[in-house]
């Protein structure tokens, strides 16, 4: 296309030029006769008699476009093969500054200043100072403080020690792709944030302040259990192998799903609440990285992030490092090798190189004179990355200081709320999103997370219209299957009917497999189905073992009943409406618990050759007693990657009975019942005695071996 254009371009010159020409011979041929011989030669070869310009004769015409034409064609190769045009500044791509030109450092402060005068004035440019100022003031009180505090933990311990406490470390150093949706507790108001590799976070100097600020704010896990302690959080880092199916693990769909379980037999993805909405788009307001000095320098800047958008990570890093040597107050050099290096950590996936990118950021923003813009995005990303290696205490530390620089900017506030969650402390974070709603009262993610929290607090009616408002809000955030899991759950336990449109409308936004299948870490493509049998299974070793021994197996029960009932502690799940309900575990996560198997050691010894169970690292193996009265709310479990066995040790007659989906069924005493506990599943014990089950969780038969050692514990 390029050829044609400049084609076309030869053309409209040629004609000009051969304008040129011809207006140059009848100049001399007006002032003399026209009976001369000039003029009649001239009148020969296309001249006017009357003065009027001439043309060229069409061989000479045609000859003059193809040598232009060819000029503009090798023109064109020549713009390509030695990048004479910077294409990615001409299509937008780049951040464009009125001081597009260079100048000399004499000229370049009187430049600078000139730029910034026109659209502002003295007035904004004042205030802008004042508050460079204030941020200034508050980073020195302030950076140092916290940095011992991060450096030196709660009890004064180095602060490798901290970190390392929390991130994982290989001598091997193997590195595999992060999965998205990963924890380490099977928890139903737990909150946790994950993030995935560093692309789906932007990182570059040009993107807008608002992208910066409304990214999503992580995924947290729904399964029965209410705890809430910052060691259980949710952290990834590079040292840590993992199994990655990338997005395929947040949606299981399946062609094997009963008639009316509403389960999908392909993908879907239904655009998010803010890409349904029909509002016209927001400017987006480009920040501002750039001091004074840094103008000075932009062409050096320039070429430097250039090398990092293209890729060349490892000769940006130097390029970068040598700009920090030569300008060491430079805000923006700084800030570009934090990205450096954030993006190099990335490649190399190495915490060491993070950590770096960590405290570069840190720098960055720390430095006299750094634009209020570069320093909210330095410290954004800080804790972000923080975050990502575990470190909460450590991103908590710098998220109250972004709130203490920016105090009116709500969204940061909102960061705060979530690093105050991660961190297990619901009340301070209670606090945060109550300051933001009193502010702005139709925040959207503060009202999900408000509603998230009063939840958790069994303040179940409360937490309804916070939710609903915030979901139905389609800010940024909100559009997330925890807050549609925890609305339509609220609505459940209040008897609100609604609560199936919002599983359907979550179902349909691509949150949940179905409306009765809601868990939100699956595998994709296992098979899908409520009920299964022994054969369906290919465990059915595992299920003649557990039939043929059951009554063995309900005797060491009930001896642990009996001796020690401590040993069954309650539901603290928040799972029950009315009754009592406990369990004694012997496995969890695929770890062996050796103080509960003393109390049952055959049954236990009988386990231990069945891998598919003792090893499924997202299951457990327990006792669990049902005493009457007792009405188990409709839940799920947190991922379709287990399927759940019940053998019935002692089952009154009558007033027992268990609903998955749409079916119901009772237990039977030495027989098994075989589930998929990612559906829909409600209990109830209306007998006159108690009810005793052995609970074994088992890998879903469709995991590959490597998924089975690479899923991460549930």
């Amino acid at each position: 296309m390029a050829p044609r254009k400049n084609a076309k371009g030869g053309g409209g010159n040629s004609s000009s030029s051969g304008s040129g020409s011809g207006s140059g011979s009848p100049s001399t041929g007006s002032s003399g006769s026209s009976s001369s011989p000039g003029a009649r030669r001239e009148a020969k070869h296309g001249g006017h008699k009357n003065g009027r310009r001439g043309g060229i004769s069409g061989g000479s015409f045609f000859t003059w476009f193809m040598v232009i034409a060819l000029l503009g064609v090798w023109t064109s190769v020549a713009v390509v093969w030695f990048d004479l045009v910077d294409y990615e500044e001409v299509l937008g791509l780049k951040e464009r500054s009125t001081s597009e030109r260079t100048f000399p450092p004499e000229e370049a402060e009187t430049q600078a200043e000139l730029e910034e005068q026109a659209p502002e004035g003295a007035e904004a440019q004042n205030v802008e100072d004042e508050v460079k100022e204030q941020i200034q003031s508050l980073l020195q009180e302030s950076v140092h403080t916290d940095h011992d505090l991060e450096a030196d933990g709660p009890a004064g311990e180095p602060q490798s020690e901290v970190e390392d406490f929390l991130t994982a470390t290989d001598s091997d150093d193997r590195f595999e792709a992060l999965e998205p949706g990963t924890v380490h507790e099977d928890t139903e108001d737990s909150y946790h944030v994950e993030e995935t590799a560093s692309q789906n976070h932007p990182n570059d100097a040009e993107e807008v302040m608002s992208e910066q600020e409304s990214s999503d704010h992580g995924e947290a896990v729904t399964d029965d259990g209410l705890q809430q302690h910052a060691e259980e959080v949710r952290h990834e880092d590079y040292d840590e192998p993992v199994y990655e199916p990338s997005e395929n693990e947040r949606i299981e769909i399946s062609d094997n799903a009963i008639d009316d379980s509403n389960i999908i037999s392909e993908e879907i993805n239904v655009a998010s609440v803010e890409e349904q909405q029909d509002t016209p788009p927001v400017k987006k307001k480009k920040p501002k990285l750039l001091n004074k000095f840094d103008k000075t320098i932009k062409a050096e800047l320039d070429a430097a992030e250039k090398l990092r958008k293209r890729g060349k990570i490892e000769e940006a890093v130097s390029a970068f490092e040598e700009l920090v040597r030569r300008y060491p107050q430079s805000p923006r050099a700084r800030y570009g090798k934090a990205q450096c290096e954030d993006d190099l950590a990335e490649k190399q996936r190495s915490n060491e190189v993070l950590r770096r990118a960590i405290e570069t950021y840190q720098e960055a923003a720390s430095l006299p004179d750094a634009p209020t813009d570069l320093v909210k995005l330095s410290l954004k990303r800080r804790s972000e990355r923080q975050q990502f290696l575990g470190h909460m205490r450590g991103s908590l530390l710098t998220l109250q200081r972004l709130v203490q620089l920016f105090p009116s900017d709500t969204t940061l506030k909102n960061d705060l709320g979530v690093g105050y969650l991660l961190m297990g402390d619901n009340d301070s974070a209670k606090k945060v999103y109550e300051e933001v709603l009193n502010v702005t009262p139709n925040d959207g993610f503060a009202k999900v997370h408000y509603g998230f929290i009063l939840k958790a607090q069994n303040r179940i009616a409360e937490s309804i219209p916070y939710l609903k408002e915030g979901i139905e809000s389609g800010d940024p955030g909100t559009d997330d299957g925890r807050f549609y899991f925890h609305l339509g759950d609220a609505m459940q336990r209040v008897g609100n009917k609604e609560a199936y449109k919002w599983y359907e409308l979550g179902h349909k936004r691509g949150h949940f497999a179905s409306v009765w299948q809601r868990s939100l870490y699956n595998v994709n493509g296992l098979k899908a189905q409520p009920w299964w049998t022994p054969r369906e299974t290919g465990y059915t070793e595992l299920v003649k073992s557990l039939e043929r021994n059951w009554k063995l197996i309900r005797d060491e029960g009930l001896m642990v009943m009996d001796k020690a009932k401590g040993l069954f502690l309650p539901e603290d799940e928040n799972l029950r409406e009315k009754g009592d309900w406990s369990q004694f575990t012997l496995w969890q996560q695929g770890r062996k618990n050796e103080n509960a198997c003393k109390g049952a050691p055959k049954t236990c010894t009988l386990l231990e050759k069945f891998s598919e169970t003792t090893g499924c690292r997202r299951g457990q193996i327990k006792y669990s007693i049902m005493h009457p009265g007792t009405h188990v709310w409709p839940h799920t479990g947190p991922t379709n990657c287990r399927l759940r066995m019940h053998l019935g040790l002692v089952i009154p007659k009558e007033g027992c009975k268990i609903r998955c989906a749409n079916e119901t069924r009772s237990w039977e005493e030495g027989k098994v019942l075989i589930f998929d506990d990612s559906f829909e599943h409600e209990v109830w014990q209306d007998a006159s005695s108690f009810r005793l089950i052995f609970i074994v969780d088992v890998w879903h038969p469709e995991l590959t071996p490597q998924q089975r050692r690479s899923l991460p514990a549930i």
